[in-house]
């Protein structure tokens, strides 16, 4: 769970979120950490019981049949390449610190275009080649973070720490809906739940002990960031890290840190398109996505090649429109809503006959946790500007049309 959640934007939200919060900047963290707990304990339970693959979409399906469950995979989908394309952004902006080029846009649009299809062509010509990258960055991708704590806290200046004042309530919840985004993902290690031996023991201290270490890392590294840079923390959005290790170990400690969390933000996306597409590829064989060429393999590779064209090339373009918070707003949004799904159906199978046939993971407290998750999940969601809110309702009420549509052109013949 901790390396699946770990990924590209703490590497650069210690600046955004302390633009906000300043050195309170750690309630967003804990407040976030709760939601979590909240939402996997939903997750384990429902992994429990519905034991096949597919993980949110296999649970809301289950749940409520085949019309949220279109919505949850285009959400799974939409949350990945807006993720995507938020750490694009935040990759151009750390190199530009270092390499100034990437400041310029058709520098920015050409390491955009290597860097989807340059991952969309390996993985198109064969799976092993785009694993083999995949685990070599696994094991480098927490070593700025950790060379960052290890190093950093002698740096630290208390009086940096101390809180000026309490952030109000909206701003906690506007900086957790951008924060959210470096805390998705845990669902994924949860998914063979429902194979965990003695799961009521198991799942509980993995969800625990995950967040809590996640917690850890992630405070460290705000705590750090802050103790060092002081009220300057927000005026080096673009590589935070990278001026705290200046400030460590001079300009080789900025370049170490430049390029390690570049290196490793760059293998979160390359992960990201190794297993993104197969689930659109998934969706189509199932005729979920009414789009055939989507569900077709390579003839010679064997691979899902339209699904992965498709999918880099989403991710392409909105690297290109947007910018990391805005993007990263998006994804967030589009995952909370993907967890709004799963708690309803937690709620739904605490009410069913089901819960009483299995001897699995049951969250504790009854109702408590899954009503909880959907009270503050729609609190979070109610912080996004009214823009972000009339798209997201216009982009599923256009995934409602195509639906109905597809359903009522399929009765016809």
């Amino acid at each position: 769970i901790i390396n699946i959640i770990i990924g590209g934007g703490i590497f650069v939200l210690p600046a955004i979120i302390a633009a906000s919060l300043g050195a309170a900047s750690i309630i967003a963290y804990l407040f976030c950490g709760f939601v979590m707990v909240l939402v996997m304990g939903c997750f384990a339970e429902l992994g429990s019981v519905y034991t096949g693959t597919g993980g949110s979409y296999n649970y809301i399906v289950s749940s409520f049949g085949n019309y949220p469950g279109f919505l949850t995979a285009i959400l799974i989908v939409m949350a990945s390449f807006t993720g995507d394309a938020a750490v694009a952004n935040a990759i151009v902006d750390i190199l530009s610190t270092f390499l100034p080029v990437f400041k310029d846009f058709w520098a920015q649009s050409l390491f955009f275009i290597l860097l989807f299809f340059g991952f969309g062509y390996i993985n198109i010509i064969g799976l092993k080649k785009g694993v083999g990258f995949v685990k070599i960055i696994t094991v480098l991708k927490l070593a700025p973070l950790l060379l960052i704590i290890i190093f950093g806290y002698t740096e630290v200046s208390i009086s940096n720490l101390y809180w000026e004042s309490t952030p109000s309530s909206a701003q906690i919840g506007e900086m957790s809906l951008i924060l959210f985004f470096a805390f998705v993902g845990a669902e994924k290690g949860l998914s063979l739940s429902g194979e965990v031996k003695n799961p009521k023991k198991t799942i509980p201290k993995a969800i625990a002990l995950s967040i809590i270490a996640i917690l850890i890392i992630y405070i460290l590294i705000q705590l750090i960031s802050q103790g060092v840079l002081g009220d300057t923390l927000s005026n080096y959005d673009k590589n935070p890290l990278a001026q705290v290790a200046n400030t460590m170990l001079g300009p080789v400690g900025f370049t170490i840190i430049t390029f390690g969390a570049a290196l490793s933000m760059i293998g979160s996306i390359s992960s990201k398109i190794l297993s993104m597409p197969r689930v659109v590829f998934a969706a189509a064989k199932d005729h979920v996505i009414p789009i055939k060429k989507l569900g077709t393999v390579h003839q010679k590779y064997a691979t899902p090649y339209m699904a992965i064209l498709l999918y880099v090339c989403l991710g392409f373009c909105f690297s290109i429109i947007g910018g990391f918070k805005e993007l990263a707003i998006i994804s967030s949004a589009s995952t909370l809503l993907i967890y709004l799904g799963i708690s309803f159906a937690t709620i739904k199978l605490k009410t069913s006959k089901l819960k009483n046939t299995t001897d699995g993971f049951k969250v504790p407290g009854g109702y408590i946790i899954p009503i909880a998750s959907v009270v503050v999940i729609l609190w979070l969601l109610s912080k996004l500007s009214q823009e972000k809110i009339m798209m997201f309702i216009g982009v599923l009420l256009f995934l409602s049309i195509v639906f109905f549509s597809i359903k009522l052109f399929s009765k016809k013949n």
